[in-house]
Order: C-alpha cells, then structure tokens, then sequence
C-alpha cells in the first residue's frame, strides 16, 4: 500500500511506503495434516511424513515470515536492491509453503483408484485415458531433474487440462498460470527413506493414497 505525500517545494507528489502506511501483516502457519502421520503406510512411512511436515514444511513457513519481514522493512525504507534481492526468498519459501498445502490435502488414506465425474471426463478428453494420463504425469515426474514437482493443473484460458515440471519449490500458477489441482512432491526428503534413490518406486506407490475428491474439488472450483 502507498500513501502520497506532497514534499516541500516540488510540484507533485511521490509515493512512498512509510510503516505508519502498510497493512498489518499476518504471519503464516504450518497448516495441521488431515491424518495421522502413519495413515499413509505402507505407501509413505510415518517418519518420513513427519519429517516432511513438522521440519521442512515447517522451515518454509518460518522462512517465508522471517522474508516477508525484510521485505516489508525494505519497501518502508523505499530499498529496491533489498526488495529484488528478497525476491529468491520469496519464491523459493512461499512456493514451499503452497506446494505442501496443496500437497497433503492431495493425499489420503482412502485415496487411490480413479476420479470420477467432471474430472474423469476430462482426464479422458484431454489425455485419451486415465492410464495414459496416469503415465504421462508419472514421466514427467520421474524426469525432473534434481529436486521438484510434477502437477496436473488446469488451463482456464484453453478449458484443458496440462501436465506440467516445477524445478525446486517454483509455484505452479504463480510460474505457468496453471491452477493446481494436483501435486506429485518428487524432493528426495518426500522419498528417500523409504525408496532410497529409487523415485520410480516412490512415485509407482503414492497412486495408492491420491485423493481423488480433493483433486475433483479443486477441478470444480477453478471452472467457476
């Protein structure tokens, strides 16, 4: 938020951001699982869940507070180098703390098999089949190059559905204008101490535990 303030003999105004001017910011907060952190086994252990929620899910919101904080600090201060050098922070820990809360309610102890509805059919217009959807989305996770995401999102320009790679925590809507419907987290610390290196394995078993209603909700939501 700007204020304008007139200064002293200048014609005009300029805008600034002085603190007095800028909405209170509410911190964000590591959101609670829907489940148990063992409801996932045998398909994803519980040390790993808990690994993955209460530590790294954890220090992307911590992160993402502490540079929200400088950046806010900066803008009332009118630093711009601050600002665009906040910006990897920025991206990296916001697009951590939106990836895993898509993430977990993506998953389920009674997920697995097959959508129905709205989303199927469009699974089968847009990708011919859900087994040919179901290939295509593991490929392409599987193929990420060291650490990232594989998404099923949804084109609300083209009325389709797109499967698409994020490198590292790089939000899908916010790098692709893709809408996230669902997220495939393909880090090692989502995997490896149950798959060691093994991504195929990992990705083969977490079919098992998709939360199909959450993805149809979200595909019903993001049409309106």
């Amino acid at each position: 938020m700007l204020c304008r303030l007139a200064w002293p003999g200048r014609s005009g105004a300029k805008l600034v951001a002085p603190l007095g001017c800028l909405v209170p910011r509410q911190k964000h907060t590591l959101p609670d699982l829907p489940y148990d952190y063992g409801a996932l086994e045998p398909h994803i252990n519980a040390e790993i869940m808990q690994l993955h929620h209460s530590k790294h899910h954890a220090a992307y919101v911590n992160n993402l507070n502490v540079a929200e904080e400088k950046y806010k600090e900066a803008l009332a201060k009118g630093d711009v180098t601050a600002q665009v050098s906040l910006q990897p922070a920025l991206k990296f820990n916001g697009g951590g703390h939106i990836n895993h809360t898509i993430f977990w309610t993506n998953l389920s102890p009674n997920g697995g098999g097959e959508p129905k509805g709205e989303l199927m059919e469009a699974i089968k217009r847009d990708f011919g089949s859900f087994a040919n959807f179901k290939e295509k989305l593991t490929a392409v996770s599987v193929g990420v190059q060291g650490s990232g995401w594989g998404w099923l999102g949804y084109n609300k320009e083209q009325g389709r559905l797109q499967i698409a790679a994020c490198a590292n925590q790089d939000p899908l809507q916010g790098t692709t204008g893709l809408i996230p419907l669902l997220g495939i987290d393909v880090w090692e610390h989502a995997y490896y101490l149950q798959y060691k290196n093994v991504r195929p394995d990992y990705l083969k078993a977490i079919w098992n535990v998709i939360n199909w209603e959450n993805v149809s909700s979200r595909y019903a939501s993001c049409k309106k």
